[in-house]
């Protein structure tokens, strides 16, 4: 059992990111507790390990195998393995019923180890918005300050006077793991997080208004997210240069990031150009993944600034169109997560569908109908005049529980994907 006496480590959690571990039982006898305890109390998402200063080999950093290494006032260092653990955690949260694309994911998992593991600049986002938002650890003055006002608010439900030190520590705190997830955060997910400190610490009431702070900051900084939609970066020629705020619409993790560090606008477009030159090679796919993998802050950052037509663009990243460019956006994997919920809602939402009749069972039997075919002139017709569809052909004749010929993807006429190996994947 560990000992009852109190204790504190020094945690080094990254290049100038220390904090203090109070633990009031002191150093736990089990490894695993004490990860435990580390990434409960830090909130730490991915795999981790942890290392020691070892004072008898002039404090060179030694793989933690037991507790009993540590004493108070010791030294621990937390190594992530976060290239594992993102792709890893959604592969195993996908449900067995989309297992029937084994072979399609492995061929996904070896693409994703090299995107991960590629170059990233300090914006790149690897997760959505969490369900539960992790509240993060404060100074270990302004913890002590809360823990007391914990304590007095349970005994008297008295409220704790909030000193301006203690709330610009909060508040920042707070806005720099809002910014993790979301540079524009709505008001509803201000909502989420003013509810999850609640339920740990005091009432705070300035959110909102310190991460529009937060993000002046960093636009002065240059942080190229928000230095889009200054007015200088603006066109002179609009009437309304404010009017157009560019920012996530659709739940973009990564929508403006910025370029790898040691990277220039002129580094950048000479590894497109590689790009293209690599493309035109038979069984060059890693190198093409990893090429795409550095350029997606060129590529992002050219279509929120040149908004291109989708003919121009594609000439340009000819390897656009494919799963790994949306987990590079969306930071979700496309197919997993489609196929996931697919499974999940697809056969309740045939049965509401046939059971409400009338226009809406009448326009859905419609849909499956023209779904048997078209001919294939008619079908070019209708293609081109649409601004996104998908196509399948079949041999005349066959039904569509046959396999197809061919499957694809048409985006303002133009054919941006094809040989695909399922409409679900379409």
């Amino acid at each position: 059992m560990a000992s009852s006496k109190p204790a504190r480590l020094k945690v080094i959690l990254g290049e100038s990111n220390t904090e203090k571990l109070t633990l009031p039982n002191g150093i736990p006898d089990s490894l695993d507790e004490l990860l435990s305890k580390v990434t409960d109390t830090f909130g730490l998402k991915t795999n981790v390990r942890l290392q020691y200063m070892d004072k008898d080999f002039g404090n060179d950093f030694f793989n933690l195998s037991s507790t009993s290494d540590l004493e108070d006032l010791g030294t621990v260092k937390v190594i992530q393995e976060k290239a594992i653990q993102t792709f890893v955690d959604v592969i195993e949260t996908a449900p067995s019923s989309s297992t029937v694309h084994s072979d399609d994911s492995s061929s996904l998992a070896s693409n994703d180890t090299i995107i991960l593991s590629s170059p990233e600049s300090l914006s790149s986002r690897t997760q959505q918005w969490p369900a539960n938002f992790p509240i993060p650890m404060f100074s270990y003055d302004t913890e002590r300050q809360l823990e007391k006002g914990n304590s007095e608010y349970q005994a008297n439900n008295k409220m704790l006077t909030v000193t301006s030190r203690m709330k610009t520590d909060i508040l920042n705190r707070l806005v720099e793991e809002i910014y993790r997830y979301r540079a524009y955060p709505e008001d509803a997910q201000f909502c989420v997080v003013a509810e999850a400190l609640v339920k740990n610490h005091p009432c705070l009431k300035e959110l909102k208004y310190k991460m529009g702070n937060y993000r002046t900051l960093l636009k002065s900084q240059g942080c190229p997210e928000f230095s889009v939609n200054s007015i200088k970066s603006k066109a002179t020629i609009s009437v309304f240069p404010t009017a157009k705020i560019k920012k996530p619409r659709r739940a973009e993790a990564n929508f403006y990031p910025s370029f790898p560090l040691g990277e220039t606008q002129e580094s950048m477009e000479k590894e497109r150009i590689e790009l293209l030159t690599a493309i035109k090679r038979r069984n060059n796919d890693r190198v093409i993944a990893d090429k795409m993998a550095r350029t997606f802050a060129y590529r992002r950052q050219e279509v929120v600034n040149e908004e291109p037509g989708i003919e121009d663009f594609r000439d340009r990243w000819p390897a656009l169109f494919q799963q790994k460019e949306f987990q590079r956006l969306m930071a979700l994997p496309l197919e997993q997560t489609f196929l996931a919920q697919l499974d999940r809602h697809s056969s309740q939402l045939i049965k509401v569908i046939q059971a409400k009749g009338g226009l809406q069972c009448s326009s859905f039997n419609i849909l499956f109908n023209s779904l048997q075919g078209s001919s294939g002139d008619d079908a070019q017709m209708e293609l081109k005049q649409l601004t996104m569809a998908m196509f399948v052909i079949r041999k005349e004749g066959e039904g569509w529980k046959e396999p197809a010929e061919d499957i694809g993807i048409v985006i303002e006429g133009v054919e941006v994907s094809h040989d695909l190996t399922s409409v679900a994947s379409a």
